[in-house]
């Protein structure tokens, strides 16, 4: 009887799952960490093949050392400046930032991929979804809490207002329709997109296993606290998302998925990103949701029945690897 108790705790605490902004989170987002590295295409990168061509021009006539020179200088300069990040200016950006999480928290996620693209470090603290030790000080008892310079923020959607509003200060607003286009997307991520997740994660029992898997890797369990939720998190969650299905009127669980992304590709409308050359809080919120379970079977499947591969790869360079340092 002790044993089931304890099961049924740890499920009921795992599984009631994190609230954001009013709006439950009955579907955990996978965040599988693999990041395309802008970084790697620093400027000793570039010395390596630059050099040696400079050399073979310089075999040349002056003239082709000349031609060859603009149309190096100018691919490089293209390449840099299609996938930059936009840091701050470093008098503005916070000095101490640490991030309260559950890895797979589809909201908590969906901070770090801001906090990514803008270059702000920050720390994490994986908070233990059982126990909750991690944050009780607070009397906010859901994740994502972010402390910037002492100030508590909650919310992921208001997070990142808030902190939009302490590092761009000067962010041009080009039209309200501009305005309206970014807001109403990242409502649509809130209200939409993150509810066809669950249903597809945890599809049919393997895709379950596979999911709770990689929660129970990743995030801040005891052993014996891992054996259980992985296996009985599972079956639970199986049987949870067909409720979800029912819930939000969804019939065709990777069709869902589907349509949603082919619905953001179209709002893109043959651009890079949905802020034009660079992307918006709006992407950032979409590639937030989606990253985790890039790399899941319904996330492999997304890619490869639907047209989103491609800005999906170009927000993987221009975000760039996490800019968490340990806390």
């Amino acid at each position: 009887m002790r044993r089931a108790s304890f099961t049924s705790s740890i499920l009921s605490r795992t599984l009631s799952t994190v609230h954001d902004g009013g709006t439950v989170n009955l579907h955990p987002r996978l965040r599988v960490a693999l990041f395309s590295s802008s970084r790697a295409d620093n400027s000793n990168s570039r010395r390596h093949w630059f050099f040696p061509l400079l050399n073979s021009f310089s075999k040349s006539s002056g003239q082709a050392v000349s031609l060859g020179l603009v149309g190096v200088v100018a691919s490089v300069a293209t390449a840099a400046s299609v996938y930059a990040k936009e840091p701050p200016p470093a008098e503005i950006i916070p000095k101490d930032v640490v991030l309260y999480q559950y890895e797979a928290c589809p909201f908590c996620n969906k901070v770090k991929a801001f906090l990514d693209y803008y270059d702000i470090p920050y720390k994490v603290v994986e908070v233990n979804p059982i126990s909750k030790k991690e944050i009780k000080w607070s009397d906010y008892k859901k994740v994502p809490i972010l402390m910037v310079d002492g100030q508590q923020l909650v919310d992921s959607s208001a997070i990142i207002d808030q902190l939009s509003e302490k590092i761009l200060p000067g962010k041009a607003i080009i039209s309200v329709a501009d305005e309206d286009e970014e807001t109403k997307w990242r409502r649509w991520v809130d209200n939409h997109l993150v509810h066809v997740l669950s249903p597809n994660i945890y599809r049919n029992p393997s895709e379950a296993l596979e999911s709770f898997d990689y929660i129970t890797s990743n995030g801040n369990f005891s052993f014996t606290e891992k054996i259980t939720v992985k296996y009985a998190g599972a079956a639970a969650m199986y049987f949870v998302s067909k409720n979800l299905k029912k819930k939000y009127n969804i019939t065709d669980e990777r069709a869902a998925l589907y349509e949603a992304t082919e619905t953001w590709v179209d709002a893109l409308n043959g651009r890079n990103f949905l802020g034009g050359s660079k992307p918006n809080l709006a992407d950032l919120a979409v590639f937030g949701v989606l990253r985790p379970i890039r790399y899941l079977r319904s996330g492999r499947d997304m890619v490869e029945h639907t047209r989103i591969g491609e800005w999906y790869s170009r927000m993987e360079k221009v975000v760039g690897e996490p800019s968490r340092i340990k806390a």
